[in-house]
């Protein structure tokens, strides 16, 4: 099969498209041919040799999300049928034509969505439905704040808050990045530069002056502080990302004063029993907006997989809105 390699720890010019050994499924997994990817962070990470791939996965094909359909069953797969149209996360491996994925990990791709939709979706909505609502346990009525709004993830949490009932706000450093935002339900947005000190001065005025419930951080760094400083009594911090550094002082007693909660999430490391259940949650709650038109996939740009390379370049830059979608089959 055809497969984007890491070469080397390296820029994007590491990334090469080689023949490689098809996987062959193990008991319980699913041999899925894969027409979509998307790029996503960790992708660059692990091409630079700062984010290996957990056991299992394949340690030089990068890729986290897919969408096809499914080639061939693992012994004692009962759940899945060749043909069917599948989408779904993966510890790694999904830059290529074919990837072995547990069978928990799948969910049914509606109908509505074409292969590069389907594949904008699984890591975005999976973390931003898994943050916001398994682990901060968002209620209507309530207020989020999402750092990095205009990212797949953030644009995710938007339709997810809107769908919950609660009012979603945003940052972001550039304006296209707030209005394609605002066109997905979100209430209001601050651009942000060096001086984070706007955050809470929009969250104060969003809000009254009382604070949001929960902040979903997916920057960290200097984000964090300024993060626990929006969040009201009692709020939650959920940090998805460190894009903006991996260290950050923050003031305890402002933490100890609202009895907030600080809480950190990935879900790449987890075990399949784990991204099983949070497959489960986002096939009860999302997927059924997302066949009816209620949530939608953000695609920046769809590239052929050989232009992985320019992918990873356009994600690095920030210069994209939603996803970078990989054409594969």
């Amino acid at each position: 099969m055809r497969a984007i390699v890491i070469s080397r720890p390296g820029g994007p010019e590491v990334l090469e498209l080689r023949d490689v050994p098809r996987p062959d499924p193990a008991p319980g997994q699913v041999l899925v041919r894969i027409h979509a990817t998307a790029v996503n962070r960790a992708d660059l990470l692990q091409r630079a040799g700062r984010y290996p791939a957990p056991p299992g996965a394949p340690a030089d094909i990068p890729g986290l999300e897919f969408a096809g359909d499914v080639a061939a069953l693992g012994r004692g797969v009962t759940g899945w049928t060749p043909g069917d149209r599948v989408f779904g996360i993966a510890s790694g491996g999904t830059y290529a034509e074919y990837a072995a994925v547990h069978e928990g990990a799948l969910a049914a791709i509606p109908p509505s969505l074409d292969w590069a939709s389907a594949a904008a979706v699984p890591e975005a909505f999976i973390t931003a439905h898994d943050a916001l609502i398994t682990q901060a346990g968002l209620q209507g009525g309530e207020s989020v704040l999402i750092h990095a709004v205009g990212s797949g993830v953030g644009l995710a949490a938007v339709q997810i808050a809107r769908w919950r009932n609660a009012s979603a706000y945003g940052t972001t450093r550039t304006a296209t990045k707030l209005e394609a935002a605002a066109r997905l339900g979100m209430s209001d947005g601050v651009l942000v530069g060096e001086d984070l000190a706007v955050v809470t001065e929009a969250v104060d005025r969003w809000t009254g002056g009382r604070g949001v419930s929960v902040v979903l951080d997916l920057v960290g760094g200097a984000y964090v502080p300024a993060g626990i400083a929006a969040l009201a009594p009692l709020g939650r911090l959920i940090l998805v990302g460190t894009v903006a550094g991996h260290r950050a002082e923050i003031r305890l007693d402002h933490l100890l004063r609202k009895r907030a909660t600080l809480r950190g999430t990935v879900l790449r490391s987890r075990t399949d029993a784990e991204k099983a259940a949070a497959t489960a949650a986002f096939v009860r709650d999302v997927v059924p907006a997302l066949a009816d038109g209620r949530m939608r996939a953000t695609v920046d740009r769809i590239l052929p997989l050989r232009d992985a390379g320019r992918a990873h370049q356009i994600v690095a830059a920030d210069e994209n809105t939603g996803k970078v979608v990989l054409a594969v089959a």
